[in-house]
């Protein structure tokens, strides 16, 4: 009987990792490993409007950040989530670092993909908490609904009409689910 050798994969050092060519695609080191995350131009779009709606309110507590700003995690993974905020204390001399960030950010929002593999997802969202985090919201354009995690086993469910608020850790920040996930209609305009 013939014996099947399985080639064992070399990990992904983080300084391979940042030295990867920029293809437009969006990855995460994870395990050692460069795991391409899946994204589309309605995905992009609606980061886009979920950043716009938040710049009036982070401005002046911290950074807001898109999807390629990495961040390392305690499980020794780069996670890069679609929409990030940090608050300025938390931030080396109060200004953002050059290359990844050494813990989770306060505010880690994703946006899910149709490919999304749920309980990737869920893995992400207990290593953001692990991490430092202190929310992650998760944005489902197909159910056009929002979970808010306050801690990986504390969820939120949102539809459509409900009004996702930031609390405390962006006092003031109101939008309903449907605004940020859904294309607006002429008559919006």
């Amino acid at each position: 009987m013939a014996t099947v050798r399985t080639r064992k994969r070399r990990k992904v050092s983080e300084q391979e990792f940042l030295r990867l060519a920029d293809d437009g695609r969006k990855y995460e080191l994870v395990e050692g490993e460069v795991k391409e995350v899946p994204a589309g131009v309605r995905h992009d779009a609606i980061v886009m409007r979920v950043g716009v709606a938040l710049y009036p309110y982070v401005q002046n507590l911290g950074v807001l950040c898109a999807s390629s700003a990495g961040y390392r995690m305690v499980s020794g993974n780069i996670r890069s989530p679609d929409v990030s905020f940090i608050r300025r204390e938390r931030l080396p001399e109060g200004k953002p670092s050059v290359g990844f960030g050494d813990t989770a950010p306060d505010l880690a929002i994703e946006v899910l993909s149709p490919s999304e593999d749920q309980s990737e997802l869920l893995r992400k969202v207990a290593e953001y908490f692990e991490s430092g985090a202190q929310q992650v919201w998760v944005l489902d354009p197909e159910a056009v609904r929002a979970l808010v995690y306050h801690s990986p086993l504390t969820v939120q469910v949102l539809d459509a009409e409900d009004t996702l608020e930031g609390g405390e850790l962006l006092p003031g920040f109101r939008c309903k689910v449907r605004e940020l996930l859904e294309e607006p209609t002429e008559e919006a305009r």
